[in-house]
Order: C-alpha cells, then sequence, then structure tokens
C-alpha cells in the first residue's frame, strides 16, 4: 500500500492515508461527473465506494464520458465504473446500484458524504432532503455549455438556495465536465482527509465572451 499511494502518503502522511481507508462514499449519477469522480476517488484509498445509476451507455455518452469506450453502448453505467474502479486498485470496493436515488435512499446505506454527479434538479433536491435528514454533507456539481457549478453542502440547503424545475442541461464541452468532476472530488478528498473544506460556500466558474475563466463565490444562506 505505500508504494501504491507514494506520493499521497508524501502529499499527507500515514496516518491521514488510513484515516481515508475507513471512509465510504456514495456517487449519485455515473455518466460524465459520475465517471470522472469515480477515476478520480476510485484510487485515491476510500474503503467503499457506491455508484448510483439506473441509465445505460448511449454512443453520444462515450465522447465526455471517460469510464466509456466502443462496444460499452448498452451496459449499465454505475456497473461499468465499478469495474474500472476496481481494476485499478486493489484497496477500494466498490459497489454497483443499478436504481434511481430516491430508491438507494432506502437501503440504509450508511457513508460519510454524497457526490452529486446527476444532471437534474429534483435529484439534487432528493439528495438534499436525504442528506438533511441524515445529518451528511454532499457536494454539488452542475455543467453546462463552457461553465460550471460545485458547493459543499453543509449548513445550506440546496431547497433554499436553488428553484426545482425539470429543466434539463444543454450542451456541455466535455473538458468543463471533467473540471468541475476534479474540484468536487478535490473537496472530498479534503474533507474525508480531515482537511479544511470552505462550506456553503457556491464557486461559479465560467468563459466571458473573451474566453477569459472567471471563478465567482456565493455565500448561501444557511436554512434555519
Amino acid at each position: 500500500m505505500q508504494e501504491y499511494f507514494k506520493r499521497q502518503i508524501q502529499l499527507w502522511g500515514e496516518e491521514t492515508q488510513t484515516t481515508l481507508s475507513s471512509k465510504k462514499i456514495a456517487i449519485i449519477g455515473a455518466g460524465g461527473l459520475g465517471s470522472s469522480l469515480a477515476f478520480a476517488l476510485g484510487a485515491s484509498g476510500l474503503s467503499e465506494i457506491h455508484m448510483i445509476d439506473f441509465d445505460i451507455v448511449s454512443l453520444h455518452n462515450i465522447h465526455r464520458q471517460i469510464a466509456f469506450q466502443m462496444g460499452d453502448e448498452g451496459k449499465n453505467k454505475a456497473e461499468v465504473n465499478t469495474q474500472i474502479i476496481e481494476q485499478r486498485s486493489p484497496f477500494t470496493k466498490a459497489f454497483t446500484h443499478t436504481c434511481n436515488f430516491e430508491e438507494w435512499s432506502k437501503k440504509g446505506i450508511k457513508v460519510d458524504l454524497l457526490i452529486d454527479a446527476t444532471d437534474n434538479l429534483p435529484t439534487r433536491s432528493q439528495i438534499n432532503t436525504y442528506a438533511k435528514k441524515e445529518h451528511l454533507p454532499w457536494i454539488y456539481g452542475s455543467v453546462e455549455a463552457f461553465h460550471g457549478q460545485v458547493c459543499f453542502f453543509h449548513n445550506a440547503s440546496f431547497n433554499d438556495a436553488f428553484k426545482i424545475t425539470q429543466q434539463a442541461p444543454a450542451g456541455i464541452t466535455a473538458p468543463v465536465v471533467m473540471h468541475i468532476a476534479s474540484l468536487q472530488a478535490t473537496l472530498a478528498l479534503r474533507y474525508l482527509a480531515n482537511l479544511s473544506v470552505k462550506k456553503d460556500l457556491l464557486y461559479y466558474l465560467f468563459f466571458n465572451d473573451e474566453g477569459e475563466l472567471i471563478t465567482q463565490k456565493f455565500k448561501l444562506p444557511i436554512s434555519s
């Protein structure tokens, strides 16, 4: 294990790496954000990763959802990601859940952190409600076109901060998906490694008309 995690151990020491080996997370959605999160966190030394997705791979997914390749069409997305996690790391147990989040939430599985990798507001609302009930933190992420948002929800409420609609995202560039997922994964690792994390702060990243990357931050109100 010391050789496998050599660079991480150089970063934060053996004690923190051992701490990570006891942590369990659930990733809701195994497509664009979810597959990037699976790569970023699947070989970090966590104890368990639960991949939740009922959807199957379509041809148009492959160019921007990095877990999938030609020939994966028709396979369950969570199952493909689970296999990749276990092929890359012998230290993490990955679980496939071919269901929606509401169905998973009734299974009574205990985790330390939820990570949103969905593409719709109603499911994020469900995640928020469940997280509040279970006193769990969760990390929100969304992407559209050339912009994205990330937030570590702790005391704030997604349901208070966002208007919940059925609106689907427009077109998406593949690199911004990986960029937002990497930010989510970094927040997750810092939290699970007991490092400081700025909570209830919404990061909004976008490219303006001149091609400049802009990052804005918004403090979310704490829910009562």
